[in-house]
């Protein structure tokens, strides 16, 4: 139950006693006292449709044989204005036959016989009240459950729009980071990046061509210090300008260290090999 439930006022039992003596009313009136409905009355079949116009109602009874308008022809047209209230009917012996057909077309939900006994009516009035509350509660569970799926089908379609926005931008990015491997494998100038423990976890056609002492000895998975000397290493990150390397094949470099990170959670060291002596 939602804190709105919890808080919206609770509307009392109301009750539409409907015929065409005032003096009835009284009688209902006093007997209904201790049961604490709220209670409207109405001379008359026309009346109460005036009333059911303008106001909630939870049960009707009325009296079948009223002047202009029968209680079965005021209930019908009640049920087309207020579908969900409860709709009893007295009547007497002698008109049970012609009501029950009403009853069965689901007019009217009960009828009772006149004269009343007052216990009877008032189990009678009790059982109508339980019936509509069990139905109005029902009709609440159903506009929730069909609000909550409402809900549930636009946070799938989100989700679905989500996933495939992120499938597009997986999809993109993979294109550039193959775009970008591509472009580091042919560049002229050797490359090797290198993690925090000092293997090498990438280098490139020009840095495996430089540095690779054979064809099938790969740079990737080797300490990079099996490759460079240390001092060297250490010169490297200590300078930003660069420190001079001679390469296996008597080629001269300058050799640049880069930290990564600045622009992304990227660790370890880039190792960038100009050609010739430079300077930054």
């Amino acid at each position: 139950m939602t804190t709105e439930m919890m808080d919206a006022p609770v509307r009392p039992r109301t009750l539409l006693l409907v015929d065409d003596k005032d003096s009835v009313f009284s009688a209902l009136r006093r007997m209904l006292r201790p049961d604490g409905y709220k209670i409207i009355t109405a001379l008359g079949g026309a009346a109460g449709l005036e009333i059911l116009r303008t106001q909630p109602v939870d049960v009707i009874l009325s009296e079948q044989r009223m002047q202009y308008m029968s209680g079965v022809e005021f209930l019908g047209q009640a049920r087309l204005i207020q579908p969900d209230c409860v709709r009893m009917v007295l009547t007497g012996y002698l008109e049970i036959q012609s009501i029950a057909k009403t009853v069965n077309e689901g007019a009217i939900y009960k009828f009772l016989t006149k004269p009343w006994d007052d216990e009877q009516l008032r189990a009678a009035l009790r059982e109508a009240f339980a019936h509509k509350e069990l139905a109005d509660e029902n009709r609440r569970l159903t506009e929730e459950i069909s609000i909550a799926n409402q809900n549930l089908t636009l946070a799938n379609q989100r989700l679905h729009t989500l996933l495939e926005e992120k499938q597009h931008r997986l999809l993109r990015n993979e294109k550039v980071l193959d775009i970008l491997h591509e472009i580091i494998q042919i560049l002229p100038l050797p490359l090797l990046g290198v993690d925090d423990s000092g293997m090498i976890a990438a280098s490139n056609e020009a840095a495996q061509q430089t540095l690779g002492s054979e064809a099938q000895d790969l740079l990737p998975g080797r300490q990079i210090a099996t490759l460079l000397p240390p001092e060297l290493l250490r010169a490297a990150e200590a300078g930003g300008s660069g420190v001079p390397f001679t390469a296996p094949d008597a080629r001269v470099y300058t050799l640049f260290c880069r930290a990564p990170g600045r622009h992304s959670a990227a660790s370890g060291k880039l190792y960038v090999f100009i050609p010739g002596q430079t300077t930054p």
